[in-house]
C-alpha cells in the first residue's frame, strides 16, 4: 500500500495524498516513520484547517508513547471538525490519552 501511496504521490502530489501515504508508511514502516512524513506537513497551508492532520498525528505519537501530546493534537482535531460523532471520538481518543500511563498515589 505504501508503494502504491509512493507512486500516487509522484502523479498526482498533494498534502492529501501526502497525508494518506504517511498512513500507509506508519502501517508499512511503523508509527515513527509516519509521524516523520506528518511532521513534515503541519506548516502546509492547504491543511492548516483540516481535522484529520492533527487526527493521524496524535494517533501515531499515541502509538509512540507520548500520550500528552497526542492527547493535545485529538483535542485540536476534535476543535475542527464539525461533525458532532467525529469530535465525540475524537474527545473520548483525547481523554482516553491523559489516562494512559499515570501513576496513581
Amino acid at each position: 500500500m505504501a508503494a502504491l501511496y509512493d507512486a500516487l504521490a509522484q502523479l498526482a502530489p498533494s498534502p492529501v495524498v501526502e497525508l494518506n501515504r504517511a498512513v500507509a508508511v506508519a502501517m508499512a514502516f511503523g508509527p515513527a516513520e509516519g509521524l516523520a512524513i506528518v511532521d513534515a506537513l503541519v506548516s502546509e497551508p492547504a491543511l492548516r484547517g483540516y481535522h484529520l492532520l492533527p487526527a493521524v498525528r496524535g494517533d501515531f505519537l499515541a502509538k509512540l508513547g507520548r500520550h500528552d501530546e497526542a492527547r493535545a493534537e485529538f483535542e485540536r482535531a476534535a476543535s475542527l471538525t464539525r461533525n458532532m460523532r467525529e469530535r465525540k471520538l475524537l474527545l473520548d481518543r483525547a481523554s482516553a490519552s491523559s489516562h494512559k500511563f499515570r501513576v496513581v498515589k
